[in-house]
């Protein structure tokens, strides 16, 4: 690709400024404006906030309108939000100027089961607009969902797929051991659970990303959240968890079809996980067991990703696609 891919960047937390490191490596990309609610970010240079090391005499404003309507660009990186009700709106504004849209947002991932009527307005304007809407990242968006239905692709037959993310959480960011819910009583933890403040965001739209590949019809989901529970006093950098408290939360999504279990996915983040991995196990001909020793760094793999998403979101066809149903995705360097 001769002409570099311009990209506006919505959103400039912690993700955010990660994906604006990565995008400076990219000979092929070049940002040319960014976008942050922050009042304490406005007017100031990206590359101060992302810590590239350098101005990129590129300013963040608050005023997303403006920025489209000043600055020739191809694709919007949106690092907002989990919640696809409250990424719509960015969503639709960015739509209106004919906009690619690459986003980490877990519950657009796969959105047209749990959220349907959002999902198809979303869906008609971008092919209004003839222009691509993707989410993704390393889970949701790839290592739960994608890569266990791309494996399924040597199999004369798949009867179940079980897929398991267990991590060591005491090498994550501290916003991600908080969300996590590390060195909360269990009545605390229990409190978020039950206002869905705590709980891996995309589980249940990863079971139906796996089962719309497979052609399984599901009856029933089911998303059970529970701490990893401390069974003797643990402490960290930044953290000190006595016994009893949580050292972390395990989630289980499962999907079933005429009371048979079909997918299980099994989501486990917590403080000196000793046996952390990524695993995919596909009972079917032949049967696939296949794991990622010591798993992924999620935050790596979601800004780098994303970033190799926006060189197949300018070849999509227009609408709101999945992993699934995209360009692969590959490193692009």
């Amino acid at each position: 690709m001769t002409n570099k891919i311009k990209v506006i960047q919505y959103g400039i937390g912690p993700i955010g400024n990660k994906v604006t490191n990565y995008l400076l490596e990219r000979k092929n990309i070049e940002i040319v404006g960014a976008v942050d609610i922050n009042p304490v970010k406005f007017g100031v240079d990206l590359g101060k906030i992302s810590g590239a090391g350098k101005e990129l005499g590129i300013r963040i404003t608050n005023n997303a309108k403006e920025l489209f309507e000043s600055t020739q660009a191809d694709v919007v990186v949106v690092t907002t939000t989990s919640s696809l009700e409250k990424i719509y709106p960015q969503i639709i504004e960015i739509l209106e100027y004919g906009l690619h849209i690459v986003s980490t947002c877990e519950e657009l991932t796969y959105p047209w089961i749990t959220n349907p009527e959002l999902s198809h307005e979303i869906n008609r304007l971008a092919k209004e607009k003839n222009a691509a809407v993707l989410s993704t990242g390393v889970n949701p968006g790839f290592l739960m969902d994608f890569l266990p239905a791309a494996l399924t692709a040597i199999c004369k037959d798949v009867t179940k797929v079980t897929v398991e993310r267990f991590q060591d959480a005491q090498f994550r960011r501290i916003p991600f051991q908080q969300k996590i819910g590390a060195g909360l009583s269990l009545s605390e933890f229990q409190k978020k659970i039950e206002d869905g403040s705590l709980r891996h965001v995309g589980l249940t739209e990863s079971i139906h990303l796996i089962a719309s590949k497979l052609g399984w019809k599901l009856d029933k989901t089911e998303d059970i959240i529970e701490p990893v529970i401390a069974e003797q006093e643990v402490k960290t950098d930044s953290l000190t968890i006595k016994a009893g408290d949580a050292l972390g939360v395990q989630q289980i999504g499962i999907g079933e079809k005429d009371g048979k279990e079909l997918i299980r996915l099994v989501f486990k983040a917590s403080i000196g996980e000793s046996n952390p991995r990524d695993r995919i196990i596909i009972d079917g001909d032949p049967q696939i067991d296949s794991t990622i020793k010591n798993g992924i760094n999620g935050d790596i793999a979601t800004c780098a990703i994303t970033v190799n998403a926006v060189a197949s979101i300018v070849k999509a066809k227009p609408g709101l696609r999945t992993m699934a149903d995209i360009e692969p995705i590959s490193c692009f360097r």
